[in-house]
């Protein structure tokens, strides 16, 4: 069970879809009677349902097995959305990325209004405005998937459309000048670097305190030699993508929110 705050995920992981149902049933009816004990029940009626699908599951048929919890029938999505982040049964990034896309394409346009060429607000609280308010929209995410080829492309495409409302540059400007005077990296850069500011804090962070720092491999220099009982066994190693162990389903149950009693 991963949570934060009020939004809960269980996931199991079995050799079938439907021992991951039944597991994710006894899951919450454990934890809907340690909620009881404390005057907390969930509201029932915003949960979804995920199953994962590895690479080599790709070409089997795609499982539709529905949950029952409390009465309620739910069906797998094609995609659910939990803390900002969008999932797919895949694990496609570019599901993610296209809504990031299309929420800082809005914000731009916005923003391009207060600024027509010739007048509006000088260059520097437009690249103030591209820094604080634009690339963490676009960029969200980043430090969590990793984009494909073609979705960089398509962001960087963007990018380069707020560079030159940054500068008030014709469309022609060549792309190294666009940079220069913008003073705003690629799109590749600033993904690396939200990566490794990533990676730094999670290296970084206690492993009683952290679940991610916890399931470090045991090798790895850390603040701590405590490692999570769950932890990745020596023989495993992140790649940038989650993938359950060869020959087992996973599947997942968000619990977006609950309410006091």
């Amino acid at each position: 069970m991963v949570s934060y705050v009020d939004d809960f995920v269980l996931t199991a992981a079995s050799l079938s879809y439907r021992g991951n149902i039944r597991r994710l049933q006894e899951l919450f009816e454990r934890l809907e009677k340690k909620a009881s004990r404390l005057g907390v029940s969930f509201l029932v009626a915003k949960t979804e349902l995920i199953h994962w699908r590895t690479p080599s599951q790709r070409h089997s048929p795609k499982c539709v097995s529905p949950i029952q919890i409390k009465g309620e029938m739910f069906h797998p999505r094609n995609s659910v959305r939990w803390l900002g982040h969008w999932f797919t049964p895949a694990l496609d990034p570019a599901a993610h990325f296209s809504r990031r896309l299309a929420l800082a394409q809005g914000a731009f346009a916005l923003i391009d209004h207060l600024s027509p060429p010739g007048a509006g607000l000088p260059p520097y609280l437009c690249h103030r405005l591209a820094t604080s308010l634009i690339a963490p929209i676009l960029l969200n995410g980043a430090d969590l998937f990793i984009p494909s080829v073609g979705t960089t492309t398509r962001l960087d495409t963007f990018w380069r459309k707020v560079q030159r409302s940054t500068t008030n540059c014709f469309s022609a400007t060549p792309t190294r000048i666009l940079l220069v005077e913008s003073c705003l990296p690629p799109v590749s850069l600033l993904i690396a670097h939200r990566q490794r500011l990533a990676a730094l804090r999670v290296v970084c962070s206690p492993p009683s305190v952290n679940p991610a720092t916890a399931r470090l491999h045991t090798s790895f220099p850390s603040l701590s030699v405590y490692r999570a009982p769950d932890s990745i066994s020596k023989k495993t190693f992140f790649t940038g993508r989650i993938e359950p162990a060869s020959g087992r389903s996973q599947s997942a149950l968000c619990l977006p929110s609950f309410r006091i009693s």
